[in-house]
């Protein structure tokens, strides 16, 4: 069976992490998987992207039987594997949802903060982890938690190694909606349906902007937006937006 299943559904690419035994923990075999789903997410046809795991867990971080074994540089190791899948989530040009079924925790949790949307199933639990081993954040987890949460959240909470359950989650803000165990796929297969159906290159656009904005003055920022929108302007989604809205029916978007 391998490390990671991906299936299609309409424009909805839904990737897997399936080891389920240790809870999905990252091992070299499951990084070099997940890059690949991640590529065949960059297909145009692809409108969206869930990333969820297999059994009760959505991902413990890394495997740690391995990290043993590490020879070398961690920070070589860190760059070859965690960096080049963020990196590709980042670069997708499509929301990507995290659909947390169970333990986030470590690099598991850096995986679901890296990725646009947050959906939590109401067995899901969020554990920093590094702290608990005397290791720091990594993977971007510390970049994306402050942006998420804010710094004073954010530091204390990956230094406390407190686990936050479901519905904290969803009180700070870390997730956008807990839904109940039972009906967890189905509520998410909705989701991904309604972000799929949605104008895929303002969507990406948008992301694109979000992506500069810490970086940017005002000043800055205008000017971007001005240039992206721009481009909005001249797409097929834009006009057909506006026809739609003058006809007063639900629009068609195509990406284009």
């Amino acid at each position: 069976m391998s490390d990671v299943l991906t299936a299609r559904d309409g424009a909805v690419l839904t990737i897997t992490l399936n080891r389920p035994e240790v809870f999905n923990a990252f091992n070299r075999s499951l990084h070099v998987a997940f890059r690949a789903a991640l590529e065949e997410a960059a297909d145009p046809a692809v409108r969206c992207v869930v990333v969820t795991g297999a059994g009760r867990g959505f991902c413990a971080g890394q495997d740690m039987s391995e990290f043993a074994d590490i020879s070398g540089s961690v920070q070589v190791a860190l760059e070859e594997t965690y960096h080049v899948n963020i990196r590709l989530i980042r670069g997708l040009e499509k929301p990507v949802i995290a659909a947390v079924n169970g333990a986030a925790a470590g690099a598991g949790l850096s995986l679901a903060a890296a990725c646009d949307i947050r959906v939590a199933s109401s067995a899901a639990v969020f554990v920093p982890g590094f702290v608990g081993i005397g290791l720091v954040p990594d993977s971007g987890g510390t970049w994306f938690l402050h942006r998420l949460l804010g710094f004073t959240r954010a530091f204390e909470w990956t230094t406390s190694n407190r686990k936050l359950g479901a519905e904290e989650a969803l009180a700070w803000g870390l997730v956008s909606e807990v839904i109940t165990a039972e009906d967890f796929d189905v509520r998410v297969a909705e989701l991904a349906a309604t972000w799929a159906a949605r104008p895929t290159l303002a969507v990406a656009m948008t992301k694109g902007l979000f992506e500069q904005v810490h970086a940017a003055s005002l000043e800055e920022q205008f000017a971007l937006e001005a240039e992206v929108q721009q481009q909005a302007v001249g797409t097929a989604d834009f006009a057909e937006g506006v026809a739609a809205f003058l006809e007063k029916r639900p629009p068609n978007f195509t990406g284009a």
